[in-house]
């Protein structure tokens, strides 16, 4: 398997070489050169497997530069009950007759469903880095969830320093602790005075930038990064396998989403053939998803339009990955592709909205009172206490569930990470899993810092 750039450089790469370079040398996202297709025979050999098995099965689709025993150990030392919490790993709950599940992503070390891929890249990053003799800076940035899973999986592995933009007092106390307790030395923590977007596009401009890129050896753990992207997709699989007896049946996926990373796997699942009837795009009030596919305009926001709101990991108004489906949808054109992501905003032609319904896309749109309300119902008629951003995707997934259909709701964290949203709803605290108590008071190590190029590549170059 190859990889090419979204933006029209055809240079193949292979998966290890795209691991560890993050962006496409011309600035666009690494795709690989076709999607494999998956038989029903497959996939009905592929429903008695255990997630790891699973993983192991779909990324040996893009992975053929890793020794095949090499890359099944590293799988099932990843995905194991011991580290996840439970023998499926993502476990389904079915809310009553409601035709409405929620498949559990949230159970790893950090409590959110970035775990899921970011335990995989961190093994995957010290294997090939190791297996190469080399050392790699990550440059990430974080709306609140993607920075503590990264750390996580990233402290104390040879060869990796981290280096972790996030949005200044934007983050929720909890998810600030999980990151800014850490005092590995190979963690940097540095709380960028403005938003994720500000975050997010000076890790791109860092990395557009070669000659300092290849210097100090920088990579991303965002999900600009494939191989992160690509974790993802295999719990799609097995939240199908769970909901359904058949490989006739069909299911909706609702997804809470604000940098299109999460739902974008869900879309190489479904090229890929997993029978997926929709797959629906659930945004806060930073709605620039939602307004692209009621409009076919993409207008991403500036940081003064970008609201701070009760589900802080979805504030984001620059979504990414959405770069990659547009690359799909425009049929892998790259001057295409590179003309609308070099422009401030683009609408798209009558023909080219009329092909969004061929990948299944729809959306939906919530707000501070509908997460409040919907935490509030989920815990009244289901028992169930979920957080604010999987919420979103319920409130969504309610709004749009056709008859007979069934929707799979990811769960994006756990409710104790967003303690003042929850108890604005039930009156109560979050429940608090063990060994989670007092972090809020724990030391913490972090830099404010400007959201200034030149500030963080001189910050990398003192400390890599």
């Amino acid at each position: 398997m190859k990889y090419l750039s979204t933006r029209g450089d055809a240079t193949l790469r292979s998966f290890s070489d795209i691991l560890l370079e993050g962006l496409a040398p011309d600035g666009g996202l690494y795709l690989p050169a076709s999607y494999p297709k998956v038989s029903d025979a497959t996939l009905q050999r592929w429903r008695g497997l255990s997630y790891a098995d699973l993983a192991f099965e779909i990324l040996s689709l893009y992975i053929d530069d890793i020794p095949v025993d090499d890359l099944r150990a590293l799988v099932r030392k990843v995905y194991t009950p011991e580290v996840f919490g439970t023998k499926e790993i993502v476990p389904l709950t079915r809310l009553g007759n409601s035709g409405i599940a929620l498949e559990a992503l949230s159970n790893g070390p950090t409590l959110a469903f970035k775990d899921m891929a970011m335990q995989l890249l961190g093994a995957l990053f010290e294997y090939e880095l190791g297996r190469r003799g080399e050392t790699l800076n990550i440059l990430g940035a974080t709306s609140g969830d993607t920075g503590s899973a990264a750390e996580y999986a990233m402290k104390g592995k040879q060869g990796v320093n981290v280096f972790m933009l996030s949005p200044n007092g934007r983050m929720s106390p909890f998810q600030q602790a999980q990151m800014f307790s850490l005092q590995d030395a190979n963690i940097h923590n540095l709380a960028v005075e403005g938003v994720f977007d500000d975050c997010q596009d000076i890790v791109k401009a860092v990395s557009n930038d070669l000659e300092f890129k290849r210097k100090w050896r920088i990579g991303t753990v965002n999900s600009i990064n494939w191989a992160r992207l690509l974790a993802q997709v295999v719990y799609y699989f097995a939240g199908y396998f769970q909901a359904t007896k058949s490989n006739a049946e069909k299911v909706s996926f609702c997804v809470p989403s604000g940098n299109f990373g999460n739902v974008c796997a869900g879309h190489v699942a479904r090229m890929m053939g997993l029978p997926v009837q929709r797959l629906i795009v659930a945004t806060n009030e930073n709605d620039v998803l939602d307004e692209f596919f009621r409009t076919g305009g993409y207008r991403p926001r500036a940081a003064a339009e970008t609201h701070e709101t009760s589900s802080p990991s979805m504030d984001i108004s620059k979504a990414s990955n959405f770069e990659r489906f547009i690359a799909d949808l425009l049929g892998r054109n790259g001057d295409a592709v590179k003309a609308r992501f070099t422009a401030s905003s683009f609408t798209l032609s009558a023909e080219e909205r009329g092909k969004i319904a061929d990948f299944g896309f729809t959306s939906g749109r919530s707000t501070h009172a509908d997460r409040v309300a919907t935490i509030q119902r989920c815990h009244a008629e289901f028992g169930v206490v979920i957080d604010p951003h999987t919420a979103d995707g319920l409130k969504v997934a309610l709004e749009k569930r056709d008859p007979g259909e069934t929707v799979i709701v990811l769960e994006t964290a756990l409710p104790a990470k967003f303690e003042a949203t929850i108890q604005e709803a039930l009156h109560q605290p979050a429940p608090r899993p063990k060994g989670f108590e007092g972090i809020e008071s724990l030391p913490k190590r972090f830099q404010v810092v400007p959201a200034d190029v030149a500030t963080i590549k001189a910050y990398i170059t003192a400390n890599a």
